[in-house]
């Protein structure tokens, strides 16, 4: 494996960041909200199905009075 200089290092990294398309402040915040309200949504799904796994146990074992 060739061993490259720090110097040519840098210039293939300014290569490469010259090659890369950046998103648009809009849909940096548009992709942003998207996942949180999908983190949102998805947290609200798994607190529910804990709540009915809960239930469901404490029916089973009679703990639930």
């Amino acid at each position: 494996m060739a061993k490259t200089s720090p110097a040519q290092f840098v210039r293939q990294v300014q290569q490469e960041m010259r090659k890369v398309t950046w998103p648009s402040r809009r849909e940096t915040t548009l992709t942003t909200m998207m996942v949180l309200i999908m983190v949102g949504l998805t947290a609200v799904f798994l607190m529910l199905v804990d709540l009915v796994l809960a239930y469901g146990v404490q029916w089973v074992l009679g703990l639930g009075g």
